[in-house]
């Protein structure tokens, strides 16, 4: 053979081995390649959560709060009250229609309601009223806290239905007969006994998994079944008494978190499970009141600004503002106490416009507030829901380099009673002194 030619043969077959080894390296390289490089990051979750905030007028409305990690939420907005003007226990759902839906109660809980409201918006802020839902249940007197139950394309709503002036509370199913969500059908027990109040579903494998509030205990308490409309197990406590509408999501890693009401003023608590079977200890998330969580990896809304929270330090004690003995309650006192870190003595400054702002409590969203929009010197300061009188709005005005507080409806200044220095001692306000320690402040 022509050595030329020999030559030409061996390096195509080098080639061919080449390019076979080179064909199985790929090959070995695509199976390994998940776990070799890290895939893209998806859309970054929103969670929704959506309540109301107490039981005034201007509370009784949809309020709606954003976060990125299902723990610390931001106002987002607040002002819809559907078609009665008073709206509590929303639930949030977004629909295959890419709009969110709210099913809430329509009257005061001391009120009595037939029905619940459905209402959507294609951005959260605008809302419109799609129907209402009558109870469908001979003697009905409250129809509370209807929550969404979607499995599939089947969509339903749960809700509590109370036949006595004392409640007698049974959980109903309600099913959409059409995709726009404007037909129900008539109710269908759960198969869960009376007194059973506040119900969210959820389903994890093929098991139902049902979080009620038992009105005679005042417990959180579980169940599970095979089927929606049970037989459910024996319903087992959970946490301690007092708390009421339990909402469940699962987060983006797979586990679990409840979020539940201290309705006697204690705001949201939330706990944690892998399992939904044993869970973490409560910790308080804030000054909401019942609701529920959506999950949303496609929210197109405005970033939410993360607030920013001061603690107030007087010049003349070291000690800061502080809702004493904290609690969630309008007409609390405000003092001045050692600094611990507290919720209660953590402000949020709240641009009202004028060089004016609100003092809101991390810990109960209320507003720092001259009792009674008194102008007389010695006015005591409380706290109290947000609203648009001057007796909440405070100038911060420099005075060297401290500052005092000054109230915009009477320009008098906070102040601590008797220049105390000691914990617990309350706040007034007086006429402002530029050489009086006890009204200057500085925050950090």
């Amino acid at each position: 053979m022509n050595p030329e030619i020999a030559r030409q043969i061996n390096f195509r077959s080098l080639k061919q081995k080449m390019l076979l080894i080179l064909a199985i390296m790929l090959v070995a390289l695509s199976v390994l390649m998940p776990f070799a490089i890290p895939r893209p990051a998806g859309a970054a979750t929103t969670y929704i959560y959506t309540t109301f905030k107490g039981d005034a007028a201007a509370d009784q409305k949809l309020w709606i709060y954003t976060s990125s990690n299902g723990i610390n939420f931001s106002h987002f907005y607040n002002g819809f009250g559907g078609p009665t003007g008073v709206l509590r226990d929303p639930s949030i759902m977004k629909h295959s229609d890419g709009k969110y839906y709210i099913a809430f109660t329509v009257q005061s809980w001391t009120t009595n309601s037939t029905y619940f409201a459905i209402a959507s918006s294609t951005n959260l802020t605008n809302w419109t009223n799609v129907t209402t839902v009558p109870s469908g249940i001979a003697n009905t007197k409250f129809t509370w806290a209807p929550e969404w139950f979607v499995e599939g394309s089947t969509v339903r709503i749960i809700t509590s239905i109370g036949t006595t002036a004392g409640g007698d509370f049974r959980p109903y199913i309600y099913t959409a007969q059409n995709s726009a969500l404007t037909s129900w059908s008539g109710p269908q027990s759960m198969g869960i006994g009376a007194n059973t109040i506040d119900t969210f579903v959820v389903k994890s494998g093929s098991t139902y998994h049902a979080f009620v509030k038992d009105e005679n205990t005042k417990f959180i308490k579980r169940a599970t079944a095979s089927s929606l409309t049970g037989p459910w197990s024996s319903f087992t406590n959970m946490f301690t008494s007092g708390y009421e509408g339990p909402s469940v999501i699962q987060m983006d890693d797979g586990t679990w978190r409840i979020y539940i009401d201290k309705y006697t003023n204690g705001g949201i608590w939330t706990a944690t499970s892998s399992n939904l079977t044993s869970w973490s200890g409560l910790s308080l998330m804030g000054a909401y009141r019942h609701g529920t969580v959506l999950k949303d990896p496609n929210f197109s809304g405005p970033t939410p600004v993360p607030a920013v929270y001061y603690r107030i330090t007087n010049r003349n004690s070291g000690k800061v503002v502080d809702v004493q003995n904290p609690n969630m309650d309008n007409g609390a006192r405000i003092g001045q106490y050692t600094w611990n870190a507290g919720n209660w003595q953590q402000w949020q400054f709240v641009d009202k416009g004028g060089g004016y702002f609100n003092l809101v409590s991390r810990h109960s969203g209320k507003c720092l507030d001259v009792n009674g929009a008194s102008t007389a010197d010695g006015a005591t300061i409380i706290q109290w829901t947000c609203g648009s009188g001057n007796n909440q709005q405070w100038q911060w005005a420099a005075v060297g380099s401290y500052f005092q507080l000054k109230a915009r409806h009477s320009g008098k200044c906070l102040n601590v009673v008797g220049s105390a220095t000691g914990d617990g001692a309350f706040l007034e306000q007086r006429t402002c002194s530029s050489t009086n320690n006890a009204m200057q402040w500085t925050r950090q």
